[in-house]
């Protein structure tokens, strides 16, 4: 019996140190891997959030505009989206500077239109969403005052 213990224990080295070794590569392939997808998430969770703040703002600026529904109808709520911040003391220029303002601290490069055609509102908010998915991002929406 003696000689069958020393037999085994002499095929058996190393093995052991081998299979610890192949282990450790196959999780540290699996970590890299979870640790590419954890930095797509917050990439693509960014841009999600921009994408909210769009929508959110674009809804801001047609509920100011349907609380001065007499103004937006006769158009002074217009606004091009590579023309400068209104000035001016006036109900709407106020409403749209500071709304501007909110679009440029909130998103990156952010910009915005205001278009009317009678009662029909297309506002179009656009930002640099480069750490996500794509360089520039537009959201617009259609509505009736």
């Amino acid at each position: 019996m003696n000689i069958m213990n020393t037999f085994k224990s002499r095929n058996q080295q190393g093995v052991s140190l081998i299979e610890i070794l192949i282990a450790l590569v196959i999780l540290s392939v699996g970590l890299l891997g979870m640790a590419g997808l954890q930095a797509r998430t917050l990439s693509l969770n960014h841009s999600a959030y921009q994408r909210t703040q769009a929508v959110n703002l674009s809804y801001d600026i047609t509920d100011r505009m349907r609380a001065n529904r007499r103004a937006a109808l006769d158009g002074d709520y217009q606004l091009a989206i590579d023309a400068a911040n209104p000035a001016g003391n006036s109900v709407p220029a106020q409403d749209l500077r500071e709304w501007r303002q909110i679009i440029q601290a909130t998103l990156p490069s952010g910009n915005s239109s205001v278009a009317m055609n009678g009662t029909t509102v297309t506002v179009i908010v656009q930002w640099d969403d480069s750490r996500g998915t794509e360089a520039l991002q537009s959201f617009a929406m259609v509505t009736d005052l």
